[in-house]
């Protein structure tokens, strides 16, 4: 096993060798934790940077085949209002967390950028305090838009912009999405966020029906390839009542150590990016995104979403909604980690990649 770590310090974009780490169990699995851990510390620190997160909207234009929350299926559907959402940016503000995250359903309509920007704009101005005299930072992560459209994002004070591809592989990708939507078009999309500015990030999902490995180690090479700055991915959790709600996975167990060793074996391909631990880990372990951090992210989301609206975003079935702050923080705090406050908590990628 150290033998083939040692290889990938030398080959990171080998697709065998990457197949062969996302593969490994038991004893070996720890010492892969263990190698990430220590690039970890090397090239981010041993800081956890919390982004309070806020679903923005549960109204979705697109129709995936996996997500619970896909134009076509029949929910109660939700907007937070903009002093609800205000209010959580204050709270995080007063908890030190640094940074706040808006996720929603994709929406590519003016109206919804209005809507968006008009909110980013009041959280820039009304969470400056002496600690951070600039306001939170803000992380979007709302799909594909037109580059004029995520300009005026970018102008209205959000600096990073996470958008998960799901897949790099186009056959696989297909079988996920109606056929207008195409895997291309992220891709464009993610090139125009860069040239815009923004800290850009992408994700994928683990386990997916018809998924191998050595396709999750064509996503690693992917996010070198694309010289990410940061990742969100976790394993995938079917939503009954989609298109794929039912298909046949692999075990939770199973998910869970391919997820982790992701997070891993991308820490150690991509060094000093910034890797979340995701919501998506505790559906699967009760303390699946402490083990996430154990294995090399350096990120954690507690969710602010009002809580009658956090009931119906969900993007998969038994989506965990009760969360605990202090709880959080001491989790971290025993397995020797800290929460860093008051800081955006940004990419060392991001400003390695620009010097």
């Amino acid at each position: 096993m150290k033998q083939l770590l040692a290889q990938l310090d030398e080959t990171p974009t080998d697709i065998e060798l990457l197949t062969t780490l996302l593969d490994v169990r038991g004893a070996d699995a720890e010492i892969l934790r263990d190698a990430a851990t220590e690039c970890m510390h090397a090239h981010v620190g041993d800081n956890v940077y919390f982004r309070g997160l806020v679903e923005v909207t549960n109204r979705c234009h697109l129709n995936c085949y996996y997500c619970g929350i896909r134009r076509d299926r029949d929910i109660p559907r939700y907007t937070v209002q903009a002093d609800d959402i205000l209010a959580a940016a204050r709270l995080c503000s007063r908890l030190g967390f640094g940074s706040l995250v808006l996720q929603s359903g994709e929406i590519r309509s003016d109206s919804y950028v209005n809507f968006i920007c008009d909110i980013v704009a009041r959280i820039k101005r009304e969470t400056r305090t002496v600690q951070q005299p600039n306001g939170l930072g803000i992380t979007l992560s709302l799909g594909v838009f037109s580059r004029t459209q995520y300009q005026r994002m970018f102008d209205a004070g959000a600096h990073r912009y996470l958008l998960r591809i799901e897949t790099s592989d186009d056959s696989l990708f297909a079988r996920l999405h109606p056929p207008a939507q195409s895997l291309a078009e992220r891709f464009e999309a993610l090139n125009t966020l860069r040239e815009i500015g923004f800290q850009v990030g992408t994700g994928v999902m683990i386990g997916l029906p018809g998924q191998t490995t050595r396709m999750l180690a064509q996503d690693v090479f992917t996010f070198k390839r694309l010289d990410v700055d940061m990742i969100g991915m976790g394993p995938f959790l079917p939503s009954s009542d989609t298109p794929m709600g039912h298909a046949q996975i692999l075990s939770s167990a199973q998910r869970l150590q391919l997820g982790l060793n992701m997070i891993a074996v991308t820490r150690l391909v991509c060094k000093d990016i910034n890797i979340a631990s995701t919501t998506a880990l505790e559906g699967l372990h009760p303390h699946g995104r402490l083990l996430g951090l154990q294995y090399g992210a350096n990120v954690a989301m507690p969710n602010l979403t009002p809580a009658e609206n956090r009931v119906n975003y969900k993007l998969y079935d038994d989506k965990p909604t009760a969360q605990s702050v202090d709880g959080a923080v001491a989790a971290i705090e025993s397995i020797g980690r800290r929460v860093a406050k008051n800081v955006f908590g940004d990419s060392k990628h991001f400003f390695n990649r620009c010097s």
